[in-house]
């Protein structure tokens, strides 16, 4: 949820900026079913199933970053989108470290109060974690659906997104654009 709440923010600072969101209709975006899929997986895992087989669970865990990959190659052409693919990477990479769960610290999780006791759990409490510092280490602080924990990685793909959608929209904070108008 609060990667909704954080997308609807987003979008208003590009009219404050001076952008237009009309231009999002003529971005040339490729394979967007696999984003979509890449949700519906992580729902499914999280959410609606979260018991049943470990393995089986996080098999799928690693099948909806394998098509959020897709995505990010198929669109690498965007401005911005090799930032949102590093954040991507690095949570693949504290999550593969760490037998296919996100490493959280036991301060971000009880600051954003979450719960994760039961079932599967794509970000959680992990003994020995490896890379830990790649973790959900950063709590966003409140009741469902605000809190949340966050890594460097999320922080890299939400910088990324926030570039895609500025240099796209050509918004005041869109640099490049006034360099080429000059």
């Amino acid at each position: 949820m609060l990667l909704v709440i954080a997308a609807a923010v987003l979008l208003a600072t590009v009219p404050m900026a001076g952008g237009n969101l009309k231009l999002l209709g003529e971005l040339d975006i490729k394979a967007t079913w696999t984003v979509l899929l890449s949700c519906a997986i992580q729902v499914g895992i999280t959410s609606l199933i979260r018991g049943g087989s470990h393995e089986v669970h996080v098999l799928l865990h690693f099948a909806s970053y394998a098509l959020v990959a897709w995505f990010l190659i198929a669109n690498r052409h965007m401005f911005g989108m090799p930032i949102v693919a590093l954040g991507a990477a690095l949570n693949v990479l504290a999550i593969s470290a760490n037998d296919g769960t996100m490493p959280a610290s036991a301060f971000a999780l009880r600051v954003s109060g979450i719960d994760t006791s039961g079932g599967f759990e794509n970000s959680g409490l992990v003994s020995h974690a490896h890379l830990w510092f790649l973790g959900d280490i950063i709590p966003v602080p409140g009741p469902w659906p605000i809190g949340n924990v966050l890594s460097i990685g999320d922080l890299l793909i939400y910088a990324g997104g926030f570039i895609v959608l500025h240099f796209a929209c050509q918004s005041r904070l869109a640099w490049r654009r006034r360099l080429a108008t000059t």
